[in-house]
């Protein structure tokens, strides 16, 4: 397996709708075909193929005297791979 390297990270609490907001800015981007993640100083270009993986999970963790639970949504690609992936026959 490769080592895994993070390019950009970010973590902070928002209201829900904002988070909502955020998703649908998002979504805007990918149909574009690029994202640009900023943060302060710190900046990202991702250049999104026309086919990716689409990975959710939902998580639940008991912990001390509480339940916290997770929702992930996971997009991930071969980076230069253009190919709209499936396997074909020669």
């Amino acid at each position: 397996m490769g080592k895994e390297i993070i390019l950009f990270k970010s973590e902070e609490p928002k209201s829900l709708s904002d988070v909502a907001a955020f998703l649908n800015q998002l979504a805007d981007k990918l149909v574009q075909g690029q994202v640009i993640l900023q943060q302060g100083t710190e900046e990202i270009t991702l250049d999104i193929p026309n086919r990716v993986v689409l990975e959710l999970k939902a998580e639940e963790e008991a912990k001390k005297n509480k339940t916290q639970r997770s929702l992930e949504i996971e997009i991930e690609w071969i980076v230069g791979d253009q190919s709209g992936g499936g396997v074909t026959l020669g």
